[in-house]
């Protein structure tokens, strides 16, 4: 099984020490191997931090992981005692090979699959890839090396517990004194890039509300979002607002990265730069899209404003803490002036359709007590709510004429507009809304 992961990803303490030259050997083996068939005695790594990784070619996520692994290592292996070991999940000695050619580090030999089995098992290893790091004395300092890795990379070095429990502190920090530039600059970079590769100074955009656009081209919801979020932009650029975008894109490959901020008129972080992951964790992403909001002061004003984009457009801006009360006052008054006709009739359709075929004004439904069923016909908890609902219908529509549902398909081109209306009241598929309308 691939899950992108180790299957419990945190640092701990604790265990028994493992002596390496047994962990590793075999009744017939006391070494490893590189891509190259050279041989390195296992004896040799005592006294190392070592990474044990299970990874195979035919893992996704292993093969979108390994590239940084291989990054970090490299960048450590200079200054460090660091060691990886790759210990395969592939299924047969030429993808084994394959894959192997590409990583700098050891090897337990595909041949000895029962140490291979062995390892699995002590560690547990329930989804790849799962890099588990023991320290200089063979004891597991965190089996949750995939996440510490792609978190922090080589600033996570050693991993052990002390070492994150300080970068965690260093961000605490970082977020009570954030600054824009705290927050976009690195020790190597001091701008963001615009859509034809020119450098623009982070400098340039302190004093401005800047919206950090996390998105990846590969989820639907992100390229759904796009065109709005393009739209709000422009129109506040029109209105000469001091505001910025710059994306900070999730997506794994540059061809995917240009092809998006190529489609976008703001600034980015260029691709796959370190910062974006780190980002990540720094405002405890949780969904794509989102946009922060950094305010003209370099401060945070608000972790997601995607939702409120779609919903009100420019008229959220400069989503300050009082904008978003003014939008509470005007949505609650929206909520009061309500009428079924406000709900149900959109320009020139004014009625509904019964199952025959027929149309039905709106205002015959007046007065009566109104259930808006929101259901599609690929959505299985919809489909297994159906029959409960129909027979519901039956029983309250003998009892009482003046009741009436009326069925809202959701379509899938629809679909993250109302997923983003379901989020916002903290409701799930099947939805229904009951209101008797005067």
């Amino acid at each position: 099984m691939a899950d992108g992961g180790s299957s419990v990803s945190q640092t701990i303490d604790g265990g028994d020490s493992h002596d390496i030259q047994s962990l590793l050997s075999s009744s017939e083996r006391d070494f490893l191997v590189r891509n190259n068939g050279d041989q390195v005695k296992i004896d040799s790594l005592k006294g190392k931090k070592i990474g044990l990784y299970f990874s195979a070619s035919w893992c996704g996520p292993c093969r979108r992981f390994t590239p940084t692994l291989v990054e970090v290592y490299n960048e450590l292996s200079p200054t460090s005692d660091f060691e990886v070991i790759f210990v395969s999940r592939d299924k047969d000695d030429t993808s084994f090979n394959e894959y192997f050619s590409k990583m700098p580090w050891l090897a337990i030999p595909f041949s000895d699959s029962e140490t291979r089995d062995h390892l699995n098992a002590l560690f547990k290893v329930r989804g790849i890839p799962n890099l588990v790091l023991l320290d200089d004395n063979g004891k597991v300092s965190s089996d949750g090396g995939v996440r510490l890795i792609k978190e922090y990379g080589t600033e996570g070095y050693p991993f052990t517990t002390e070492k994150i429990k300080e970068l965690k502190e260093r961000e605490e920090i970082a977020k009570r004194e954030q600054s824009l530039k705290s927050v976009l600059v690195t020790h190597s970079r001091d701008y963001v890039v615009s859509s034809d590769g020119k450098k623009v100074p982070v400098a340039e955009l302190e004093g401005k509300t800047v919206g950090l656009y996390f998105s990846a081209s590969s989820y639907k919801a992100s390229t759904d979002f796009t065109p709005k979020l393009v739209e709000v932009y422009e129109k506040l650029k029109d209105k000469g607002e001091n505001f910025e975008i710059v994306l900070i894109s999730l997506d794994e490959d540059e061809e995917s990265f240009k092809k998006d901020i190529g489609s976008m008129p703001w600034l980015a972080l260029p691709c796959k730069d370190k910062s974006c992951q780190k980002l990540v964790r720094y405002f405890e992403l949780s969904t794509l899209p989102t946009v922060v909001i950094i305010g003209p002061d370099g401060k945070t004003l608000h972790s997601n404003v995607a939702e409120t984009i779609e919903e009100h457009g420019i008229e959220a801006f400069p989503f300050t803490p009082e904008k978003f009360v003014e939008l509470a006052a005007i949505e609650k008054a929206r909520e009061e002036a309500q009428t079924l006709e406000s709900v149900l009739v959109s320009r020139d359709q004014d009625f509904v359709i019964a199952k025959d075929g027929t149309q039905i004004p709106v205002s015959d439904l007046v007065g009566k007590n109104i259930l808006l069923y929101f259901s599609a016909h690929w959505c299985p908890p919809c489909r297994a709510f159906l029959p409960k609902l129909i027979e519901a219908y039956h029983k309250i529509k003998a009892k009482d004429e003046a009741f009436e549902v009326v069925l809202s398909l959701v379509t899938r081109t629809n679909l993250h507009s109302m997923i983003s209306f379901q989020a916002c009241h903290g409701w799930r598929f099947p939805l229904v809304m009951q209101g008797r309308h005067p």
